[in-house]
């Protein structure tokens, strides 16, 4: 798998287990070449490229209206592409739809659940839909049970469920049939730190167990950091960068190890001058009550600064080591902060 960062111009029915289908070029799983979706004058995807190998979990990020909806919908054949070409599972999303539903599953932001059916009622219909039989299927529930948690919520009417329920019973939906892509739109939205924990370990599961691609958008940073081997961010309907959590981090700055001392800060600083000639040190200043070193790896170095404090005059108060994170990466990118949003339905 690719960890460069790149920026822009450089199963079938009756056997949901197997895997079937041809890979794309390369061995990808998801593939986009200057894949555009036009409405109106304005373009929400715009000429983008994209290589996903099977196997990898892929961590989708952009501010609201940069295009991750709008992306997501093409690669789930639910919008035809205005322009360019996608193929996902080895199929194109618009030659042949047929062939891509039905090697993926899809949990969408919103859940398009029938409110009068009861939860096992819906999860069994969507298996059988899938060509799985009444042993598999039962399996399969057992399995799920374990995740979504809704013990006797199952055999009530959705139209009963809380927000969180809704969601968790609709994730338990796109993995029935043990797809070979999962596409998961902010899968944990409304859930509690408990469930959203449960939620990714079973997405870990899902993909070092059964080796399912997993294209997962989100607005919580710490999860694509957690969770996704590369993140790509899209803003304005473009790929704005590409590559692993931590290249991402490092591309937009140092670690920082910060020390607040009492007095004059510039007094401690010939003190900590040798840290300077350790590998990766970038500099030290200071600034007030403040040193600030700088390093490419500040778990290394704090431990020299850390000693060369202790054989200064200085008292020192506090020592902190600071990384970049991806909200800074975020912020570079696209000139804002992520903001998740705000839901008010009961999360339980």
């Amino acid at each position: 798998m690719s960890s460069v960062i790149t920026r822009p111009g450089v199963p079938a029915p009756g056997n949901a287990g197997e895997r079937r289908g041809p890979q794309g070029p390369a061995g990808d799983a998801i593939r986009a070449e200057a894949l555009v979706r036009q409405f109106g004058g304005v373009r929400a995807v715009d000429g983008v490229d994209l290589a996903i190998p099977a196997g990898e979990i892929y961590g989708f990020l952009g501010p609201n209206g940069a295009g991750k909806s709008t992306m997501v919908r093409m690669l789930c054949t639910l919008l035809a592409p205005t322009g360019g070409r996608a193929l996902v599972a080895g199929y194109d999303v618009a030659a042949q739809p047929g062939q891509v539903r039905l090697r993926i599953g899809v949990a969408l932001q919103e859940a398009a659940l029938d409110p009068k059916q009861t939860g096992t009622e819906l999860l069994r219909l969507q298996g059988r839909l899938y060509g799985l039989s009444s042993r598999e299927l039962t399996r399969r529930l057992a399995d799920l049970g374990e995740l979504i948690e809704l013990g006797d919520a199952l055999d009530r009417p959705v139209g009963t469920y809380s927000g969180g329920m809704k969601r968790r019973l609709d994730l338990a939906a796109a993995l029935v049939h043990n797809p070979e892509i999962v596409f998961l739109d902010e899968p944990t939205t409304g859930l509690d730190p408990a469930s959203r924990a449960r939620v990714w370990s079973e997405i870990r599961r899902l993909n070092q167990q059964l080796g399912m691609t997993i294209f997962l958008t989100t607005q919580y940073l710490e999860e694509a950091d957690e969770l996704a081997h590369r993140v790509g961010i899209i803003d304005r309907g473009r790929i704005v960068a590409v590559g692993t959590p931590a290249e991402l981090k490092r591309s937009v700055g140092s670690d920082v190890i910060v020390a607040r001392v009492d007095g004059d800060a510039a007094a401690a600083r010939a003190a900590v001058a040798a840290v300077a000639a350790v590998p990766g040190v970038s500099g030290v200043e200071a600034h007030g009550g403040e040193l600030v070193i700088a390093a490419s790896d500040g778990a290394a170095a704090i431990s020299p600064v850390a000693v060369a404090l202790a054989g200064s005059a200085l008292t020192v108060r506090d020592l902190t080591l600071r990384t970049p994170t991806l909200d800074d990466v975020f912020l570079e990118l696209t000139g804002s902060h992520i903001e998740p949003a705000n839901h008010a339905e009961d999360p339980s």
